[in-house]
């Protein structure tokens, strides 16, 4: 505190000091404010100069003086100066320093003229006043003093009973009785009982007490009482009252006592009037605030012991010894307790209407202590009624309900009542809050604040108000959520199953965002019920009851278990909701009685519902997976399959269960899609399965009405309106795009982010579900939003691509129906604008709204990929392809029928029914018959638009594809940007891709190579297999088998192959880079050299399968068991492939039964499949056609074979390999390489049909792939040498790598075999002719090699001419060669590859026949056959460019023919000299061969690694192909190499036979057959010895 009286005044007193000090004090003494300052300046002022006396810093009579000048300036001035010495009289009593006491004696005597003896003797120490002379002796002051308080305080006045007269008493009850209407008044009452007082001596509190007495007795009078005890009590002091009414509740407090309700009632209004003070009174009631809160501890206490009993498990002994305790406690308990008197005056606080008085006393206890005794409940209920009465009149009151109004209380004292929602916030939002649950003892007051909210609710929703306004607005909003939280769910929760507010507070619910209610319902079920003993026990009951009826819930009972649960939730729907979903996350057989026993709920407990569902999804408490790490768990399963059932059935919000599966894909979790998944099915009847068959696949290409009828396993009836609900909320809550986007996201994010560490299995289950999902969800979009609607909501594909980086696959999915929307509004307003009928008009109009639809998307697609890519196809094309459905590209007429037929024979059979009532007959038939109209309607709708379509697509398609580089990389793109991402999209994609390469190869699309596309699909299925998941693997079998399906019409057919291939583009052989010239004939494939191909195709599919099932991998075995099982229909069709396929698949049976269940699984079904389909396979020779003479049946028994002849020969190799590991199926081989040679002979004859990629007749082709044969086995040698790979993996990268590797092997041991039988057998004179004429064919043929395709047309008629003649020599030849081989066969391939002009193959050809045969060298059908479309690929990318050699004029190729047969004789009969020294040679020759090679055909050698041009354009087997080739090298190396391969084939056969089973040792034994016959092919002179040999072993 600051001083007033500065040190330098004190030093300068006399100077000026003093008339400062007075000068201070005169205005402290003007200023008269109303507070205390200036007394207090004034104090502290006068404080400090006597301070500074005591201290000795100013003399005593210069204060006094000073203080004489000061005293006149305030009347209350002595006062203040004999304070000031009093408490400086305390303080220097405490001091040790006497000068300082001394100082402050002289002080106080000089003052004594100032300030009057009595003042100071009332206020200083009687020892002061000793010392000063006040008095004379301290001690007797002391005792003067004591007996005057005591006779003041403490003597009572003696009234004399006796002298006070009844009749006083009697004369006052007398007046306070009289009738008071009159205009009798309290003063005049009053004036007469100071009277009888007077006159009677009575004494003064007992008429009080009188007074009190009668006013207890009289409570309608209070305006008379109050004034009257108002007035009395100026004559009592102030506590008297107090005291009295304290006596009198203590009059009642003994046990058997019993406060009467009047004298609350008094205390009350008392109270209310401020008469005594609630703070006096309190302290007189009874029990003790302690006493309360213990109590309401100890009910807490037994509220959660009854709890513990409630869920305890008690065994049959020990409940009797419970029940009986029990009894006990409840007849203690039955003892009554003491009155509280508290609460008595709290109820009669709140009956008058005293808020404040009654809320200090609530204050006072423990949270709602004091409400959860009924009466004062309903007390502060009636309350409550009484203040919100003229808001609730003006907006509570429903229409047309009239309601009993409610007087407002008497008393003026009562809080105002509220007419707006403002005045609801100050009084009665408080006064609810003191209720809390305990509003449920009235539930007609329940209903009015309720009703409040709603009105409020509509006023807060709507615009119209300020800024000011909208701020009140906004916390009455938190008051009302508080409210309803504290107050009216806890209340519900009380309430005996009132189904009515249930529906009441839903209607105020559903004003709110989901987002509050569902905070709600969180705090009401995991928060609200611990607060209170009575919802503890509530919730516990509630538990027990549950249980009880979830136990005895079947689908027999569901109505009434379903009644039982109803009554339930209607209070605690939290709580039974919570038990109900953890059994059925238990028990998944229980959600069909559960759904359907949820039909008696109230909207709130729906709603609730939906909350606890999201609630049970998001606990982080339970795992999602399985502990095995691959499945989903099951109580995640059964959760979105409720979910599902649920919201179809009722009406729930679906927002809240939306937005959470949103927010978990924004969070990257994709567990939970398959609640959206189910819910979608359910609601909107879009069924995602990949079990679909045929039929169903079929009905989905149709419109909507067939889709409904026929696409779905479930009748799908009454969607619409669930369906409805479902689009409202996504669209509400703008979730339709983002859900869309997210989810085409995550489907990577599932594999790159989620999938971390999770088993592929299940990575590939939820990559699955998430694109699942999408699709469904996509189809959902499509079919319910109008185009409006869609079109606002989804962006370019641009955007969808570039910026929300969506996949392509699915951004077109989401774009697609836009289109068609679009394209179809624009036809409408087209036709509308111009009534022009004609078919020729509206084909026009449609292919105009096209271009304007589409023209924007062919910009937008531009940017999705690089430049380079729009060289090969146009944007036009890509978007076509994309925007596209099998809607536009074909009618399902079997399926339309179908479902027409079904509708016929339900409406026969509800004729027949005699059971049916008519009126229901007519209605079935009715929908019946409409149903069928509307199909039929919808047929012809589609017709008409798939004619449009089909007419628009034949307008563009002469620009789709550009193919400025190659036709190769024209399909490369087509099939990598178009084909592969959209088929495994979903089923019917699959079906659409291929039926899209159907039609581009109908349209005789320019630049499109049919032959290449199929070629390109079915010949490298591994990777595309091993990298599917599982959903996609079946979806890319469904792709492939319509594919097969396709092909396999044309192969059954020459006229349908004619009529549909015959002069198409698509199967032309000489690619060129553009155009087509009208399809000369020889350019053509023809039907027989198709069937060679397919199968080749077929041989490719065996060897894939074989491979995948091989690896071991789960994911690759799984894949390729889903695609077989789809291509059942088609493939295998030829026995030997489906015997090597069912040997691998039972293989795979055997290995996985224990390992991994479902592998087993999948084999055995496959299996049993397989086996069934057996009978419809056939031999190879019916396959595929090949003429050998009078030998057929032979063939065919063979071929039935475990490995079948009929395969080909790198298969027969192939099968080897996989049956190495035992020796007895090395035995079955022998057998098979023995039935080989009979079938070539059919082949032989065959071959001249097949046309080579350039044209060429397929004998060329053979020699052709001879000579591959031997050059590659050359290669092989030194790729083995180099990289020491196992040559016999069917895992070659590509498809060319493919095709090379594994008939390399296999021809080199056949080579050894055949070498070793001829060196066994001596040669026959006809043999030496035949060896002649090989050579002599070689060469023609490496001479044609070079030959250009422009002349291939002219050679192929002369070829024609010379065919009779040679195929008899070829007969003889087959003949004896078949002598010497003991009915060996060997399948002969037609290449299409070898550019070998047709004319000039008659030779060869013969020649080749007889080498193959001798040899084993060729590889089959499939090889060569595969060669032809790798070839073809090839020649189509590059051999246009690279064919540089100057094309031969006819005379020349003649000449070359003859001068090719004279070096051959020659070389034949050096061969035969030289037999016997090579034989001792061929040691050595092994090591040379390597270098041989390089000096005898450097160009080859450069080929068949891949240096020279050619060998990279084509991927397949044959390096001979190259155009750059010298034709003469290549001839020698062939004739010479044929006669080694023979020996080294035989040779390599043994040592496979020999072999255990040793994979590398069957890899060695090739190398050194290829290295023999590389050397053959230097050497060059074993070609007659092997002859010989061959005749010897015969």
């Amino acid at each position: 505190m600051a001083t007033l009286l500065p040190a330098e005044w004190i030093k300068n007193w006399e100077k000026g000091g003093k008339s400062e000090f007075v000068q201070l004090c005169r205005t402290l003494g003007e200023n008269k404010s109303h507070d205390n300052t200036g007394f207090r300046d004034i104090q502290q002022a006068l404080y400090e100069l006597a301070y500074h006396v005591v201290r000795g810093n100013l003399k005593h009579d210069q204060a006094s003086n000073v203080l004489g000048d000061v005293i006149e300036f305030r009347e209350d001035m002595p006062s203040i100066l004999a304070d000031v010495f009093c408490i400086l009289d305390i303080e220097t009593s405490c001091l040790e320093e006497k000068s300082k006491r001394d100082h402050f004696t002289q002080l106080v005597l000089a003052c004594l003229y100032l300030v009057s003896d009595t003042v100071l003797k009332e206020r200083l120490d009687p020892e002061t006043l000793e010392s000063l002379g006040l008095i004379k002796q301290s001690q007797q002051f002391n005792q003067k003093s004591v007996k005057i308080k005591t006779k003041l305080f403490y003597k009572q006045q003696k009234f004399n009973l006796l002298r006070e007269e009844n009749e006083g008493y009697a004369k006052l009850i007398a007046e306070l009785g009289q009738d008071l209407s009159g205009n009798i008044t309290s003063d005049l009452i009053l004036e007469n009982i100071k009277s009888l007082i007077g006159c009677f001596n009575l004494d003064p509190n007992r008429v009080l007490d009188i007074i009190l007495e009668v006013y207890e007795c009289r409570p309608e009078y209070d305006d008379f009482f109050v004034p009257l005890i108002e007035s009395y009590m100026y004559m009592c002091e102030p506590q008297t009252l107090c005291h009295i009414l304290g006596f009198k509740f203590k009059f009642y407090q003994d046990p058997s006592g019993e406060t009467p309700s009047s004298l609350y009632r008094v205390a009350a209004v008392l109270l209310q009037h401020n008469l005594i003070d609630l703070e006096d009174l309190y302290v007189h009631l009874l029990p003790g605030d302690n006493a309360i809160t213990e109590e309401h501890k100890r009910e807490l206490v037994e509220a959660k012991q009854i709890v513990r009993k409630l869920t305890m498990v008690v065994l049959s002994s020990e409940k009797t010894e419970e029940k009986e305790k029990e009894k006990e406690k409840e007849e203690e308990k039955t003892e009554k307790p003491p009155d509280n008197q508290k609460l008595g005056l709290l109820e009669a606080l709140l009956k008058i209407g005293d808020w404040q008085h009654a809320q200090s006393i609530m204050d006072q206890m423990p949270p709602f202590y004091a409400t959860s005794h009924k009466s004062i409940a309903i007390a502060l209920c009636q309350l409550v009624h009484v203040t919100i009465e003229p808001l609730y009149r003006r907006v509570g009151v429903p229409k047309g309900a009239k309601g009993s109004p409610i007087s407002s209380l008497p008393n003026k004292r009562a809080p105002k009542q509220a007419d707006s929602f403002e005045d609801l916030r100050k009084e009665v939002f408080n006064m609810l809050c003191y209720l809390g649950p305990h509003l449920s003892h009235d539930p007609i007051l329940f209903a009015k604040v309720v009703r409040l909210g709603k009105a409020f609710m509509k006023e807060f929703q709507s615009d119209g108000s300020k800024q000011e306004d909208k701020e009140k607005m906004e916390i009455l909003f938190s008051c009302l959520l508080s409210i309803t939280d504290q107050v009216l769910l806890p209340s519900l929760s009380l309430m005996d199953c009132n189904a009515c507010m249930s529906e009441e507070l839903w209607g105020m619910f559903k004003t709110f965002p989901y987002q509050y209610r569902y905070r709600l319902y969180g705090q009401w079920k995991n928060e609200t019920y611990n607060s209170h003993p009575l919802l503890v026990k509530v919730k516990a009951q509630t538990i027990d009851r549950a249980k009880y009826i979830m136990k005895r819930l079947t689908k027999e009972n569901v109505k009434p278990s379903g009644r039982q649960i109803g009554k339930l939730s209607h209070s605690n729907p939290t709580i039974l909701f919570d038990y109900i979903l953890s059994q059925i996350q238990k028990y998944d057989n229980l959600i069909t009685p559960v759904v359907d026993s949820l039909k008696y709920l109230t909207s709130l407990n729906y709603d609730v519902l939906a909350y606890c569902i999201i609630e049970a999804l998001a606990n982080p408490e339970k795992e999602r997976m399985k502990h095995d790490d691959t499945t989903i768990s099951s109580w995640l399963q059964s959760l979105a399959s409720f979910c599902g059932a649920v919201f179809r059935k009722y009406p729930i919000e679906l927002a809240g269960l939306l937005q959470y599966v949103a927010n978990q894909l924004k969070a990257g979790k994709s567990f939970d899609l398959l609640i959206l998944k189910e819910v979608v099915q359910k609601m909107a009847g879009i069924e995602i399965t990949e079990e679909m068959t045929m039929e169903q696949l079929e009905a989905m290409t149709g419109g909507e009405q067939l889709k409904a009828e026929g696409g779905y396993f479930g009748q799908i009836r009454n969607t619409k309106k669930s369906s409805q609900r479902l689009k409202d909320a996504l669209l509400d809550h703008d979730l339709a795009l983002p859900l869309c986007l997210l989810m085409a996201q995550q489907r990577n994010g599932v594999i790159f982010q989620e999938g971390g560490e999770k088993h592929l299995k299940l990575v590939g289950k939820l990559y699955d579900q998430c694109h699942d999902t999408l699709v469904q969800f996509g189809g959902f979009l499509a079919s319910n939003l109008s185009t409006e609607d869609y079109i606002k909501r989804v962006p370019s594909i641009d955007v969808l691509c570039n910026e929300f980086h969506t996949p392509h696959d699915a951004a077109f999915f989401l774009s697609r129906p836009m289109y068609a929307h679009h394209i179809s509004s624009k036809y409408d307003e087209l036709k509308k604008a111009e009534k022009g009928n004609k078919q020729q008009h509206k084909v026009h109009k449609y292919i105009t709204s096209c271009e304007l639809v589409m023209a924007p998307v062919h910009d937008a697609v531009i940017s999705l990929h690089l430049p380079k890519v729009w060289d090969d196809i146009s944007p036009q094309f890509y978007a076509t392809f994309w925007s596209l459905t099998m809607y536009d590209l074909a009618v399902p007429h079997s399926s339309y029928d179908r479902e027409v037929n079904k509708l016929k024979v339900q409406m026969k059979a509800i004729d027949d029914n005699q059971e049916m009532p008519p009126n229901k007959k007519k209605k079935e038939k009715e929908r019946c018959t409409a149903l069928q109209d509307k199909l039929l309607e919808e047929e012809k709708k589609q017709l008409e638009h798939v004619q449009r379509v089909l007419q628009r697509l034949k307008l563009e398609k002469d620009n789709w594809l550009l193919a400025k580089s190659t036709k190769n990389e024209t399909i490369t793109k087509f099939l990598q940007l178009c084909i592969f991402p959209r088929c495994i999209f979903s089923a019917i994609d699959a079906v659409y891709c291929a039926h899209f390469v159907e039609l581009v190869h109908q349209q005789k699309t320019p630049n499109f190579s049919t032959l290449l596309c199929y070629d390109r699909v079915f010949s490298d299925i591994i990777y595309t297999v091993a990298s599917c998941t599982e959903n996609e693997a079946s979806r890319y079998g469904r792709f492939l088998c319509c594919m097969l399906e396709t092909v396999t019409r044309w192969h059954s057919d020459r006229v349908i192959y004619e009529k549909e291939c015959g002069n198409y583009p698509g199967f032309l052989t000489i690619l060129r880079a553009t155009g087509f010239d009208g399809g000369n004939k020889a350019d053509q494939l023809d039907y027989e050299n198709f069937r060679h191909v397919v199968h080749k195709w077929h041989y490719k599919l065996t060897k894939a399968s074989v491979h995948c099932l091989e690896t071991g991998e789960y994911t690759h075995i799984r894949n390729i068991l889903i695609v077989l099982t789809k291509i059942l229909p088609w493939y295998p069709k030829v026995l030997n492939l489906g015997q090597a396929l069912e040997r691998r698949v039972h293989k795979i049976c055997q290995e996985e039964k224990e390992k991994r269940p479902d592998l087993y699984a999948l084999a055995m079904g496959y299996s049993g499949q397989l086996k069934s389909r057996k009978p419809f396979m056939i031999p190879e020779n019916e396959f595929h056609h090949k003429d050998p003479p009078a030998r057929n049946a032979v063939a065919a028994t063979v071929q039935n074979g475990p490995g079948g002849a009929g395969m080909p020969t790198s298969l027969t190799i192939n099968t080897v390999r996989l049956e190495e590991g035992t020796t007895e199926e090395t035995e079955k081989l022998k057998e098979k390489s023995l039935g080989v040679v009979k079938v070539i002979n059919k082949a032989v004859n065959a071959t001249p049909k097949v046309t080579t990629s350039n044209g060429n007749s397929a004998s060329n082709s053979k020699i052709i792939k001879e000579k591959e044969d031997k050059e590659k086995s050359g290669k092989e040698k030194d790729k083995e040498k180099k990289d020491k790979t196992p040559a016999a993996t069917p895992e070659m990268k590509a498809l060319g790598k493919d095709g090379k590797d594994k008939p390399k092997e296999e021809r080199a041991n056949k080579d050894d075999k055949a070498r070793e039988i001829k060196e066994k057998t001596p040669k026959s004179d006809k043999e030496k002719e035949k060896v002649k004429k090989e050579e002599k064919a070689s060469k023609e043929e490496k001479s044609k090699t070079v030959v250009t395709i422009i002349e291939t047309k002219s050679t192929a008629e002369k070829e024609r001419e010379k065919e009779p003649s040679r195929e008899r020599d070829v007969a003889k030849e087959i003949k004896s060669k078949e002598n010497v081989k003991g009915g060996e066969k060997v399948p002969v391939a037609g290449s299409l590859k070898s550019p070998v002009p047709r004319s000039e193959t008659s030779e060869s050809e013969r020649e080749q026949k007889r080498r193959k045969v001798d040899t084993h060298s060729s590889p089959s059908h499939s090889s060569t056959v595969k060669d032809n479309l790798n070839e073809l690929k090839d020649s189509s990318a590059k051999h246009y460019i690279n064919h540089t050699t100057p094309t031969l004029s006819k005379s020349k190729e003649r000449e070359v023919d003859k001068k090719d047969l004279d070096k051959s004789r020659e070389r034949s009969r050096e061969r035969e000299k030289k037999d016997e020294k090579d034989r001792k040679d061929r040691k050595r020759d092994h090591s040379n061969s390597d270098r041989e090679v390089p000096q005898d055909s450097t160009k080859r050698r450069k080929e068949e690694n891949g240096t020279t041009g050619s060998s990279k354009h084509s991927k397949s087997e044959s390096p001979s192909d190259s155009p750059r080739l010298n034709e003469k090298e290549k001839e020698k190396n062939k004739s010479k190499s044929s006669g080694k391969e023979k020996g080294d084939s035989i040779k390599a056969e043994k040592m496979e036979k020999s072999s255990s089973g040793s994979k590398k040792e069957s890899r060695h034994d090739k190398e050194k057959a290829e290295k023999k016959e590389k050397r053959d092919g230097t050497g060059g002179k074993e070609e007659k010895k092997h002859h010989k040999s061959s005749d010897k072993h015969r």
